[in-house]
């Protein structure tokens, strides 16, 4: 509730961290601080794919109750639903952690591609029941956040990537609520996660929404880009890039695009100033919106 309330965001994410649907299932992980998310036994054999625990509906109920808690408050402001994408579970359970070259992940998805599928297959299944909770308590939207996904090349995702989300999106494509795809460092991979079935692509600042909109197709909406470090630059800064990208969106939505949704191209860093945020906000409400 504190970004609806203290700066006029438009909607709400249930945020939490990414793999507490893992948790949730059973496997033995931990949030170790200054580190991330450590796994007490990583997933490297079939045999250790097969003994993989799937997500039952009430092992989440904390999330359902906090959903629907949020949706009772927020009223008309939207909240939107959040999991971690199939690629993004694995090589935290490959890699036994975080990772900055994904070597072990890698390792499986080109030499044992059969137990590589097989991984994101569970994973996959344990992602929709954990959309599905949430949707059913009420969320408005759904976003999947594929954190690591930008270490792949366009290849490897269409490959190893692509079936496990597309599958994703279908199975929550009945709820009739807009789906958000996101990734960090995609650029290069906007192309195929423009295929994989959401209404909205997320885009980093890395690319310019028209470039964007070329990659990802006609017809989705585009989500982004402010550089998040851009909130550090002072007032006048910050007003330059936000008019630079509003008009970069509508020159996106007159190439194609659905829509734009104004966002930072990643998370709000720690040291941020809060007051900068606020400005931000209340500065891109005042833009005119595009026919």
């Amino acid at each position: 509730m504190q970004p609806v309330r203290r700066h006029g965001v438009d909607a709400a994410i249930l945020f939490s961290d990414i793999v507490v649907p893992l948790k949730a299932a059973g496997i033995d992980l931990d949030i170790v601080p200054g580190v991330g998310p450590v796994v007490a036994n990583p997933v490297r054999t079939v045999a250790d794919v097969r003994a993989l625990p799937r997500l039952r509906r009430e092992e989440v109920g904390a999330i359902v109750e906090g959903a629907r808690l949020l949706v009772d408050e927020l009223g008309d402001t939207p909240l939107i639903g959040f999991a971690g994408a199939p690629f993004t579970l694995a090589s935290y359970l490959v890699e036994g952690g975080p990772s900055k070259n994904h070597e072990r992940t890698k390792a499986m998805m080109l030499a044992d591609p059969e137990t590589w599928h097989a991984l994101l297959g569970v994973l996959t299944d344990i992602t929709i029941e954990f959309l599905r909770a949430q949707l059913a308590a009420g969320v408005d939207a759904v976003q999947l956040f594929d954190s690591w996904a930008g270490a792949l090349s366009l290849a490897q995702y269409r490959e190893f990537v692509l079936p496990h989300s597309e599958r994703v999106f279908a199975e929550v494509g009945d709820a009739g609520v807009p789906r958000i795809h996101f990734g960090v460092g995609t650029g290069e991979l906007l192309s195929v996660m423009g295929e994989a079935g959401a209404d909205v692509v997320g885009v980093d600042w890395r690319v310019p929404l028209t470039e964007a909109v070329r990659r990802v197709g006609p017809g989705k909406a585009l989500q982004g880009n402010l550089d998040p470090a851009t909130l550090f630059a002072g007032p006048q800064a910050i007003e330059r890039e936000v008019r630079r990208i509003a008009h970069e969106a509508d020159e996106a939505i007159a190439l194609g695009a659905a829509g734009h949704i104004f966002n930072l191209g990643h998370g709000v860093l720690p040291d941020t100033d809060p007051g900068a945020l606020t400005a931000t906000v209340e500065l891109i409400h005042s833009l005119p919106q595009p026919l």
